[in-house]
């Protein structure tokens, strides 16, 4: 929208045009959608628009494009960039499709199965579940998040090892372009080479391209075993050591490898009531390791001789495996509350990087000294999927320390990782997507090929600028 005059003239028309019933103006509700799951960004926005079917997505986007009308999709705004937050004019749309949460077929023996935009990640995992099948991606925010969400920020999580990401799970999708077509790709094919993959151009491209309404999943058969186990391990190199032995024993049947260092899990216990002391001797670092497959094969047995071997070869100071799911989910809410726990800790700065798996134990080494250098009011949290090669390279504020001091260290400190990981061939942005928050990184680190190539795309697909304007590129190139 152009100014806040005309929003008032605007919204009447997109009540007429989509219902009582699938608009909203009230504070009530708009509140909640105007700030980022971590409060870095807070918006406004003229209206939220709740459509209950593709074809109302399509009338409101042509509606919006026509008028010039900023959309903004949102979907469990659970994202750490603030890809889903409005600018502050107010006179940006919201978009949620929470009420488009159908789960329109379910093939197990196509191993598929097609839901709309807005089901939560745990509807989905459930519905393959009734049909004997497994849908893996897994993240802390399941019971919230959205389909469409993760499809928008091509998620990743904690099975990215054995099934990859959301690109790698998806087999077609439904997406409503900025000017109200509609492109519906929801067959289940595993090979399809017809001309270009409109499928894997909108995956990741955060709302900027058009909005998902559907999509195909790829199913798996259903886990039948588990082994799941914490391990202590002196060094990062050992902990990469042992995950290329647990990949030659066990194939694809090792699903999870998250490293967790010291640092994290005492935050972990000293800030987590429901948290438990896994029972195995200090160190300076662990892996949460799991184990699964589909057949009658016995996990803990191979997870065993694994770590028997580990131990022969030094590779493991202590080892527990989990004796029943109650203990498995101790050592899982062990890894996925450290999150939580920096909150409660206290201020954090945070980069989610990504380097070639061998080279991990290289980064925490030259990381760990740029943290020394940069930030003395801080120590370093490093943790996450060493099997994917995806660290959360965080640094916590000490006790006592003044929290303005420390928080003017993030830019120079940012930069340095930044600068590090780029030099190792890595990415500043591995999982989390780049929203708002990291428009400038992207500038900065991108070829400008890959630059010129991303804008002249969303020129193409969006030439007015509706779709999340300001994420992803700059609204208008510096």
């Amino acid at each position: 929208m152009r100014d806040a005059t005309d929003s008032v003239e605007f919204v009447s028309q997109l009540r007429e045009l989509l219902g009582p019933d699938s608009l909203r103006t009230g504070p009530d509700d708009l509140a909640p959608l105007l700030a980022d799951h971590r409060q870095l960004f807070r918006g406004r926005a003229a209206a939220l628009a709740l459509p209950d079917s593709t074809a109302e997505v399509s009338r409101l986007l042509a509606f919006c494009n026509t008028h010039r009308i900023s959309v903004v999709p949102q979907g469990g705004n659970t994202g750490y960039c603030g890809g889903a937050t409005p600018d502050e004019s107010g006179t940006a749309l919201l978009l949620s499709l929470r009420r488009m949460r159908r789960i329109r077929a379910v093939n197990a023996d196509d191993f598929a199965l097609v839901a709309d935009a807005g089901c939560t990640l745990a509807e989905v995992q459930v519905a393959a579940e009734g049909a004997d099948r497994y849908f893996p991606l897994s993240l802390g925010s399941e019971g919230s998040c959205q389909i469409g969400g993760n499809l928008a920020t091509n998620a990743g999580g904690t099975a990215v090892l054995r099934y990859g990401m959301m690109r790698d799970l998806t087999l077609g999708i439904e997406a409503v372009l900025a000017d109200g077509s509609v492109i519906s790709q929801l067959a289940p094919l595993r090979k399809d080479n017809t001309g270009y993959d409109l499928r894997q151009l909108l995956i990741g491209s955060e709302g900027t391209l058009g909005i998902i309404t559907a999509a195909c999943l790829k199913l798996f058969p259903a886990v039948r075993a588990r082994a799941t186990a914490w391990i202590s391990v002196a060094s990062a190199d050992q902990a990469l050591s042992l995950l290329a032995l647990l990949r030659e024993r066990s194939a694809d049947r090792l699903v999870t490898c998250e490293l967790v260092p010291q640092a994290a899990l005492n935050l972990v216990l000293q800030h987590i009531p429901a948290a438990r002391d896994p029972g195995t001797a200090a160190a300076p670092w662990y892996l949460l390791v799991e184990l699964a497959s589909s057949g009658e094969d016995d996990m803990d047995g191979l997870l065993q001789a694994a770590l028997a071997q580990a131990l022969e070869r030094d590779l493991v100071l202590d080892a527990a495996l989990a004796r029943n799911g109650a203990q498995r989910e101790d050592f899982w809410r062990l890894r996925e509350s450290v999150p939580a726990a920096q909150r409660v800790a206290g201020a954090s700065l945070k980069h989610d990087i990504s380097v070639p798996v061998a080279r991990i134990p290289e980064f925490i080494r030259r990381g760990s000294a740029l943290v020394e250098q940069h930030v003395p009011e801080g120590f370093l949290v490093a943790y996450g999927h060493i099997g994917d090669g995806n660290l959360h390279f965080n640094v916590n504020q000490r006790p006592g320390a003044d929290s303005a001091a420390f928080l003017a260290r993030e830019a120079p400190l940012k930069r340095a990782v930044h600068d590090l990981v780029a030099s190792m061939g890595g990415s500043f942005s591995a999982e989390h997507g780049i929203g708002q928050l990291k428009v400038a990184e992207l500038e900065r680190y991108a070829q400008p090929a890959e630059l010129a190539a991303m804008r002249a795309i969303k020129h193409a697909l969006d030439p007015n600028g509706i779709l999340n304007p300001g994420k992803v590129l700059r609204s208008t190139p510096p």
